[in-house]
């Protein structure tokens, strides 16, 4: 038995038993109290062999709201209060040939409703409002052995819904499950079946693996859709980082060292403000997708992989894109990426300050992942080479966090505004004015703030140098003007 989730539920069970219909909760919600995992949220999945049209009409004079927006799959959506409730009707889904969605079946039991479902620790049940448990598949044996397994044959699931095949390595990584051998073996031979499932589902699944909790959750979820095939299909960048070393190229694997940087980033997250952060570990999965492109031997049997950054970075975007992620991510990943390599540069501490303005700029409102990213990166075994980058590191943020307090670095502006270089150089709007405010930026990134009068000293002669013809500029006896 389980204890009540909802006191609204034994009234909706109340009323579909009033008007002759069965109601009962399904879903992750049952498998989380027995795993122990409580959520705080009101939302409730319930199964019911009322059709859609009987649902509305059971409920719409008890619910606070309803919506159809899943009701062409069988779902009437509805709030009370403040629970939410989404209310299904006993089905099966099946994809049609040439179709990209599942196709609906409706059913009228709920044995058969469970036996449809992807994982036998899914396919429990508590029917309303008795709260007896409904489990035909034996999920419960399976959750207290950690293991996914099907309700029936894994072939006959994934053949229903590929979808379940990626859903499989993200409940790897969600609970830390394994999937028993005979769905694994299904996985591999049925990975091309997800060509058929839209980039949306897709990435929602993915967007769920890689911010799972913990540092070896989206490890154990990618690891399992590159042994199987099938980040072949989905993400083929990632597999392809298992770059064969042999006499001609010497170099760490490069596979291995991006999930070390993809765990790393989980952990580094809290202590940066942030939480299963998706740009973020994106960007550590993918910052070395550029090496297989950008892979030259050298003499001596050493390796390069000059501008993998920038090639990672077109590459990012491509995949992202047509994984069909939000534009911002898309943008913010594929930014990361091209500069995870940037503080390579500071050595023992020999950037100017100019340079650490630089970093912080071209950073923008990424600068904190990049902190994460970055450090992340930084997987030497060399214990003495990983202390160096680490107090290398250290120093770089000390500075950074020196310079902000003196000069607000993240919003740092020409000392000039677009209207003042107009005036002072007597010159519409247009691209000379856009050039000048970029050689303002430049002047103020590295010699720190002007104050106008310098800053107007600088723009003259500068214009002076592109051939201008400015009034009381430095060919007029020396004089400036600002008028």
């Amino acid at each position: 038995m389980l204890r009540e989730p909802a006191a609204a539920t034994s009234d909706l069970a109340r009323l579909f038993a009033a008007d002759g219909h069965e109601l009962a909760l399904v879903g992750g919600k049952i498998r989380d109290v027995f795993l122990g995992r409580h959520s705080k949220d009101r939302e409730f999945d319930l199964a019911t062999d009322a059709r859609p049209e009987q649902v509305r009409e059971i409920t719409a004079r008890w619910a606070d709201t309803i919506w159809e927006t899943g009701i062409e799959f069988g779902t009437v959506g509805l709030r009370k209060g403040d629970a939410v409730f989404e209310i299904t009707t006993y089905r099966s889904d099946k994809y049609q040939p040439g179709s990209r969605k599942p196709g609906v079946i409706y059913g009228r039991f709920l044995e058969e409703d469970l036996a449809r479902r992807d994982f036998t620790v899914n396919a429990i049940a508590a029917r309303l409002p008795s709260l007896e448990l409904v489990d035909p598949s034996g999920g419960m044996r399976d959750l207290r052995a950690k293991v996914l397994r099907t309700p029936g044959r894994p072939e006959d699931s994934f053949n229903d819904d590929p979808l379940r095949m990626l859903r499989a390595a993200r409940f790897t990584a969600e609970l830390g499950f394994a999937v028993v051998p005979e769905v694994r073996a299904a996985m591999t031979a049925m990975a091309g079946r997800l060509s058929m499932v839209s980039a949306e589902r897709i990435s929602a699944e993915l967007t769920k693996l890689i911010c799972s909790p913990g540092p070896d959750g989206p490890v154990r979820g990618i690891s399992l859709l590159v042994d199987t095939g099938i980040a072949d299909l989905i993400l083929p960048e990632v597999p392809k980082l298992r770059l064969e070393r042999d006499e001609h190229f010497r170099h760490k694997d490069v596979y291995q060292h991006s999930l070390t940087v993809l765990a790393r980033a989980t952990t580094l997250e809290p202590a940066y403000g942030l939480h299963e952060d998706l740009v973020v570990r994106l960007a550590a999965l993918l910052h070395d997708i550029g090496k297989p492109k950008t892979r030259r031997a050298l003499p001596g049997g050493q390796v390069t992989f000059h501008h993998h950054e920038v090639v990672g970075a077109a590459m990012a975007r491509e995949r992202l894109t047509a994984l069909r992620f939000p534009a911002a991510v898309v943008a913010d990943v594929s930014e990361l990426i091209a500069l995870h390599l940037r503080f390579h540069g500071y050595g023992g501490g020999e950037w100017t300050d100019s340079a650490v303005r630089r970093y912080v700029r071209d950073a923008g409102h990424l600068l904190t992942r990049l902190h994460v990213l970055t450090r992340a990166d930084c997987t030497t075994r060399n214990k003495a080479k990983a202390q160096r980058l680490e107090r290398a590191y250290d120093d770089l943020e000390r500075r950074i966090a020196v310079l902000s307090e003196q000069e607000e670095l993240d919003k740092i502006r020409p000392d000039l505004n677009g209207t003042e270089i107009m005036q002072i150089l007597r010159q519409p709007p247009g691209p000379l004015i856009g050039k000048a405010r970029r050689y303002l930026l430049d002047e103020r990134m590295e010699h720190g703030p002007l104050g106008r009068d310098r800053a107007t000293q600088k723009l003259l002669r500068w214009a002076e140098a592109e051939g201008l013809d400015v009034p009381g500029g430095p060919g007029e006896g020396g004089r400036l003007s600002s008028q």
